[in-house]
């Protein structure tokens, strides 16, 4: 007697078999590919000492985001690599984020490297589209792959959940797109430029991120390799100076500098770099939107196009609201003196002087 296999039986005798029967296969996922580190690249940067690490590299490559603390980080590593005499190895670099930025923030950071003596500024910029043009790019894509996998599955694609476009706390795919990834095309050129050494080219690479702002930061370590940047040209070490310094720490630092900082303190703001910054706090959103409205109203049409809100739990709309009210109870708000923002945290009497030194050192406006 022949045995009756799975594909002999009616289904009517077992609905569990018939949808087992029935049911599609579900796709092979993409086997995920592995990033190779060279052999080279060590696990542990050989040293932790600022200024052995400096002694040490190539080329000390400063990120400059125009703001409180990459100015305060920018004055106190060009201190250290002035008293060795090797200020000829400093890069200050911007990322240049186009119209999402806080308008004069380039020719800011460009200022403070000239001003802190710095020979060298560069500014890289992501090619193609912009942040707002790349969350409807990723709309899109995201879109048509949700569509495909529930028709994989059987499902009407008109009815699929697409994941969210906006970047987020958890998906900051806007700082490897806008700036981590032009950066490293900087390094690529500045191991071009010393030629063939005979080994890797070092490069210490210093990013003003502090263990303050975030529980996240507070978890990353002082000096690091940076094992995705490094490969067999180049080991990029990356160095956070200011990583254990307070809010107060960064004032004392920028009033001692006597660089210039963005206004868009004085006007209240806690962070600066993106108008719009998913990670910035509610005041600092509505500030932008009074500040500067043509901007908010392109980030409300693009939550339109891509069905969801700048920022989980608050739309864009809601912070053009939020800013109108206060334009109407208040009236549009006189700038502040500047100054305003550090008197906050190292008192009026540091900060007008720290002002009055500007103008006669520099000839800034008072």
């Amino acid at each position: 007697m022949q045995t009756a296999t799975l594909f002999d039986l009616p289904a009517i005798q077992s609905p569990q078999i018939a949808a087992v029967v029935e049911a599609p296969a579900k796709p092979t996922p993409k086997p995920k590919r592995r990033k190779t580190v060279h052999a080279s690249v060590p696990l542990e940067p050989s040293t932790t000492v600022p200024d052995e690490m400096i002694r040490d590299a190539d080329w000390v490559v400063i990120s400059s985001s125009g703001g409180k603390d990459s100015q305060a980080m920018l004055s106190y590593v060009v201190r250290r690599a002035k008293a060795l005499g090797m200020l000829h190895k400093v890069v200050v670099v911007h990322a240049d984020l186009g119209r999402v930025e806080w308008e004069g923030t380039r020719e800011l950071a460009e200022l403070q490297a000239a001003l802190a003596g710095v020979p060298r500024f560069e500014v890289v910029q992501a090619k193609g589209a912009d942040l707002l043009d790349r969350v409807e790019i990723r709309y899109g894509k995201l879109k048509a792959k949700a569509e495909e996998e529930a028709r994989e599955r059987g499902e009407d694609p008109t009815t699929a959940k697409v994941a969210p476009a906006w970047p987020s706390s958890s998906a900051r795919w806007c700082t490897p797109d806008a700036k981590r990834g032009p950066i490293r095309t900087l390094y690529t050129r500045l191991v071009a430029e010393l030629g063939d050494l005979g080994r890797p080219v070092r490069i210490l690479e210093c990013i003003g991120q502090r263990a303050a702002e975030s529980t996240a930061r507070a978890q990353l370590a002082e000096v690091e390799i940076n094992r995705g940047a490094s490969n067999g040209k180049r080991h990029v070490v990356t160095w956070r100076p200011i990583h254990a310094w307070s809010d107060r720490k960064v004032w004392q630092e920028i009033a001692r500098s006597r660089l210039p900082y963005h206004p868009a303190y004085d006007w209240g703001n806690r962070r600066l770099s993106c108008v719009f910054c998913v990670l910035g706090c509610n005041s600092d959103l509505v500030n932008g939107a009074r500040r500067v409205p043509e901007l908010a109203a392109a980030y409300a049409r693009t939550e339109v196009v891509v069905g969801a809100d700048f920022k989980k739990g608050l739309s864009m709309r809601e912070i053009i609201r939020r800013a109108q009210a206060l334009e109407e109870a208040e009236g549009p708000a006189a700038r502040p003196p500047a100054g305003t923002a550090m008197a906050g945290h190292i008192g009026r009497a540091a900060a007008s002087k720290y002002r009055a030194r500007q103008v006669t050192l520099y000839g800034l406006a008072a």
